[in-house]
């Protein structure tokens, strides 16, 4: 089984920041690339601030703290990444951006690299199969907020080897967390389940079965749910949801994974959520306000 002793990652938003946040932290170097350099800076800010509060809380060290910092290093090209053992790829959810990723990464790497996608829901089959390296990719799907959420969703490939899955596994729970195999299904096993579960509670509203505070209300009183659907779907992001909406209805070819209507037309307004202050919620109040 190949040693994960240098980790890479691709892109400085919310969770490849949270990704080297995590490794950091788990005693593991860590080249953290975007193309944006204001990103990056962006990253190592958020990165530094989320440390801080953990120290505040006590569950790390001020040392813990600047040792996992220093061990982060970053990038604007593909470079970077000649010596890492492993690079994951965490850009937006969008197949034909992936690849072009992995075109350009995948000359600069050495032969024995493993790669693989925080994809929410793209075949892992199909981006290993636009590789050099069919058998040493895999997905390793993260959960946001990254540090906070101890599950991580392994996809194997239909070409991935064991060694490829028994490396990233060891390294999941050496990051401190708790990993599940998934197939390679649409949708993986969390989303499969949850983003239909959204979906449906966007389709009443759109129904007039209720309105945004009853749907959510309901479902954290009667099913104990600690968000409900639409606060839920304003913090993963509308334009997330309906991207994996749209794999699943595509790769599965049930009806019952037809995006919501309301659903496009929220993503066609730009109002994706709280990343872009108004979705379900208007985040311009406190506390937000149901825009429905």
């Amino acid at each position: 089984m190949a040693a994960i002793n240098k980790l890479g990652v691709i892109g400085a938003g919310l969770m490849g920041n949270g990704i080297a946040h995590v490794a950091a932290l788990s005693g593991i170097p860590v080249v953290l690339m975007d193309v944006q350099q204001q990103a990056l800076d962006r990253a190592l800010a958020t990165m530094a601030k989320n440390m801080e509060r953990q120290v505040s809380k006590g569950s790390i060290s001020g040392a813990d703290r600047d040792a996992a910092l220093a061990r982060i290093v970053t990038a604007t090209d593909n470079s970077a990444f000649a010596d890492c053992d492993l690079v994951i790829e965490a850009a937006t959810e969008n197949e034909e951006i992936k690849k072009k990723i992995f075109a350009g990464l995948c000359p600069v790497l050495k032969p024995d690299a493993l790669l693989a996608s925080n994809t929410s829901s793209i075949p892992i089959t199909r981006l290993a199969a636009a590789t050099d390296r069919p058998g040493r990719f895999i997905g390793m799907h993260f959960f946001n907020p990254v540090p906070m959420m101890k599950l991580v969703e392994i996809i194997r490939g239909l070409a991935t080897e064991d060694a490829t899955y028994q490396a990233v596994e060891a390294l999941a729970k050496r990051m401190g967390k708790a990993p599940v195999m998934a197939q390679d299904w649409p949708g993986f096993v969390v989303n499969r389940i949850l983003c239909p579960m959204i979906n449906e509670a966007i389709q009443a509203l759109m129904e007039g079965v209720g309105d945004v505070a009853a749907i959510d209300a309901g479902m954290k009183l009667g099913a104990n749910h600690p968000m409900g659907p639409l606060e839920l779907a304003d913090f993963v992001g509308l334009d997330t949801l309906y991207s994996v909406m749209k794999v699943l209805h595509e790769g599965l070819g049930d009806s019952k994974y037809r995006p919501s209507p309301l659903l496009a037309k929220y993503v066609e307004a730009g109002w994706y959520g709280r990343k872009s202050g108004r979705g379900f919620y208007d985040y311009s109040t406190t506390p937000p306000t149901p825009t429905r």
